[in-house]
C-alpha cells in the first residue's frame, strides 16, 4: 500500500486542489466520492474508481477493509488521520474517498424518454435531493442549465445518496432548444397556473421542468411548455420547496403509471 506523510506530496496537493474547486474538478474531468455508501454505489452501478484514499483509522475499520477487498486491483492511498481529514468534505471523516472520472452521457433529443429538466437550480441540497428522487421514482435522465449548481460537487453527491450512478446526469444543457426538440410533453410547475398537476397525463414520454428556488422557471422556458400546471396548497404558503415540489410531480406520475391513471 502507497502512503502519503506530507500536504506537500504531489498528489496530496492535486487531491485537495480537486477538492475545493469545482472548475478544477470540470477541467480534469474528476470527482471525489467520501464515504462507504458512495463509493459502494459506484462500484455496484459503473465499476472501479480511478483512485481509492483510506485513512489509518478507516484503514483499521472492518467494513472499510472488507470494501476495500471487492475494489481490487486498485492499490489504495494510505494517509494519516490528520491528512485525510483535510480531503475529506464532512465533519467527521468516513474513513474512505474515491476519486472517479466524472460521466458524461451523450443524449440526442429523439432519444429522450421521460426526463427531469431543472433550470438554475443553486441549492446542493434540493439539487441532490431531486436527483434521488428522480432515480427512485424510475426517471434516468435528467438536465441542467449552465447556471445550476455542479451535480458532481461534494456536497449534491451526499445529498443524492448514490442516486446519480443511476442516472444520465447532463450539464451544462441549453434547456430551451431541449425543450422545443422534445418529442413529447413539456410540462411546468408555477402556482400561477389554474390546472392542477393530479388532474394532468403525466404518463408517457414527458419532461417535467423546474425552476430556481426564488425566481420558478424563466418566461421563456415557462413558454416552452405544453401545459403548465400548479400543485394545489392549502392555507396561505405560497410555495414549496424546489426538491418538494419535483417529489409531488414525480410521485404523481408515479402513482399514474401504476393506476393506469
Amino acid at each position: 500500500m502507497k502512503k502519503i506523510t506530507s500536504t506537500d506530496n504531489p498528489r496530496f496537493k492535486a487531491l485537495y486542489k480537486l477538492l475545493q474547486s469545482s472548475r478544477e474538478r470540470r477541467q480534469q474531468g474528476l470527482s471525489l466520492l467520501d464515504g462507504i455508501h458512495l463509493v459502494a454505489a459506484y462500484r455496484d452501478h459503473v465499476g472501479l474508481p480511478e483512485q481509492v484514499l483510506v485513512s489509518q483509522a478507516g484503514f483499521d475499520d472492518p467494513e472499510i477493509r472488507a470494501l476495500l477487498e471487492t475494489l481490487a486491483p486498485s492499490v489504495p492511498l494510505l494517509l494519516n488521520d490528520a491528512l485525510f481529514k483535510q480531503l475529506s468534505s464532512v465533519a467527521t471523516p468516513t474513513g474512505v474517498i474515491a476519486v472517479i472520472k466524472t460521466p458524461r452521457p451523450h443524449a440526442d433529443a429523439a432519444d429522450i424518454d421521460a426526463c427531469v429538466m431543472l433550470e438554475d437550480i443553486q441549492d446542493p441540497g434540493n439539487l441532490g435531493s431531486i436527483l434521488r428522487t428522480s432515480a427512485a421514482a424510475g426517471i434516468r435522465q435528467v438536465f441542467l442549465s449552465k447556471g445550476s449548481v455542479h451535480a458532481w460537487s461534494p456536497r449534491v453527491l451526499r445529498a443524492g445518496m448514490g442516486a446519480h450512478f443511476m442516472l444520465q446526469i447532463h450539464e451544462q444543457c441549453d434547456l430551451l432548444q431541449l425543450a422545443r426538440a422534445f418529442e413529447g410533453k413539456v410540462i411546468a410547475t408555477s402556482q400561477r397556473a389554474v390546472k392542477s398537476v393530479f388532474d394532468t397525463d403525466l404518463t408517457g414520454k414527458v419532461a417535467l421542468l423546474f425552476g430556481n428556488e426564488g425566481a420558478g422557471l424563466s418566461d421563456t422556458l415557462a413558454h416552452a411548455a405544453r401545459e403548465v400546471v400548479a400543485i394545489p396548497m392549502s392555507g396561505k404558503t405560497e410555495s414549496l420547496n424546489a426538491a418538494a415540489a419535483a417529489a409531488v410531480c414525480l410521485f404523481e406520475r408515479v402513482r399514474q403509471l401504476n393506476s393506469g391513471r
